[in-house]
């Protein structure tokens, strides 16, 4: 009598993705950062001189409107990990850049400062939402791959605000010139919320292909302690790049820079940025601790010294250079912080945090810059800039590694 052997089914294992798919999906939700960070929120130091002179703003006021920004982004972190355990977090991320766009748009439709503010303010509780969820997805993406290739997926997610300043730095200039003076503005507004409508277009395929994570266990809180060190130094990195970016461009005119050369520097930043995605990936993945965030605060307070040493155009360019090629690349160091010391059902909550102190800190500086350079100039602004990203630096450093 004959036997017949059972046979198992084979066991199939899938083939690992190639990491080139991965490069093109964070490219896709870069797309969003560009839009949330770049778009809509670095872009108005372009558009800071042309609106000052239209509108007949002070410095300090030119400095409320990012302030109402920062306060929008504040209150869009606070909410951002609540609402991602209440709906799906891939749609909030879509939702906040479709109303980003939106909002930048109405942003050309008037020049009453109270209005103004009021669409500073929602355009920053937009981009926050966006901006936390698509951390949120890309940390999540970027889970599981091997060596440093999760921090250089991070770092281009997160690099796409060196794109969306890029974007504009190459956009907006020669619409600003070729528009009448006292409407410059608006029409920039509308470049901008053009460019970010199509970027989230874009945005849309590459968001499908990421997971949504995993909810929190029953009865789980989230506790900052582990990550102290490192909310206390982006808090006062918030403080310290946001006078930066809100001011340089008026000083650089003031110093007798042409919109020409404004709108170079403005773009070596935001390639800079970009590069800074790539080329600290290596180092974010094998430093432990705050190691990694204290070098990059030191190179970008290196950057922002450069134009108050020297006014020439290599200082310039320098500084462009050194703090482009670094400010973006502090959120991916804390955000690789927080993967390495948290579960991931916390990552939604750590980065809403470390979002919140973040925007906290924006809150206070471009007000406290705007004061200090209507009393001694727009210089003194920026050098409390460098004194406080200084002091983050230092912070950084009692990070301890993630056991």
């Amino acid at each position: 009598m004959s036997h017949e052997r059972e046979l198992s089914p084979p066991t199939i294992t899938a083939a690992p993705r190639p990491f080139a798919i991965d490069v093109l999906v964070a490219f896709g939700l870069a797309l969003g950062s560009s839009s949330a960070q770049g778009l809509g929120r670095f872009a108005y130091g372009l558009l800071l001189p042309s609106m000052s002179g239209a509108l007949h703003w002070s410095f300090a006021t030119a400095g409320l409107m990012n302030t109402a920004n920062a306060l929008g982004y504040l209150l869009g972190a606070l909410v951002a990990a609540p609402a991602a355990r209440r709906w799906n977090p891939r749609r909030l991320f879509i939702t906040g850049l479709i109303a980003t766009a939106l909002l930048m748009f109405a942003s050309a439709l008037t020049g009453d400062v109270v209005a103004l503010f009021v669409l500073r303010l929602a355009t920053g509780v937009a981009g926050a939402v966006a901006f936390v969820l698509g951390g949120v997805l890309a940390t999540g993406f970027s889970q599981g791959r091997p060596g440093g290739r999760p921090a250089v997926l991070l770092g281009i997610y997160f690099s796409g605000g060196g794109l969306g300043v890029l974007l504009s730095g190459l956009g907006l200039p020669p619409v600003l010139q070729a528009a009448p003076p006292d409407e410059a503005w608006r029409w920039g507004w509308v470049v901008l919320a053009t460019l970010a409508a199509l970027s989230t277009l874009l945005v849309i395929p590459a968001a499908a292909r990421t997971a949504v994570p995993p909810p929190a266990p029953d009865g789980a809180r989230f506790s900052p302690r582990p990550l102290t060190a490192t909310l206390i130094a982006y808090g006062l990195f918030g403080v310290g790049y946001i006078a930066y970016m809100t001011f340089i461009g008026a000083y650089l005119e003031a110093g007798g820079a042409s919109t020409a050369e404004v709108s170079v520097f403005w773009s070596m930043l935001g390639a800079a940025a970009i590069a800074g995605g790539f080329a600290w990936g290596p180092m974010l993945g094998r430093l432990r601790g705050g190691r990694a965030l204290a070098v990059l605060l030191v190179v970008l307070t290196l950057g922002a010294a450069l134009p108050l040493l020297s006014t020439g155009i290599v200082a310039e360019f320098a500084s462009a250079l050194l703090f482009g090629c670094s400010f973006l690349s502090v959120v991916t160091a804390v955000t690789t912080t927080a993967r390495n010391a948290l579960p991931p059902h916390q990552w939604a909550a750590a980065i809403g945090a470390l979002t919140t102190v973040f925007a906290a800190g924006q809150c206070a500086g471009p007000v406290l810059a705007g004061v200090l350079s209507d009393g001694g100039g727009i210089g003194t602004g920026l050098l409390m800039s460098v004194g406080i990203l200084a002091c983050a630096a230092l912070v950084a450093l009692a990070q301890p590694a993630a056991r």
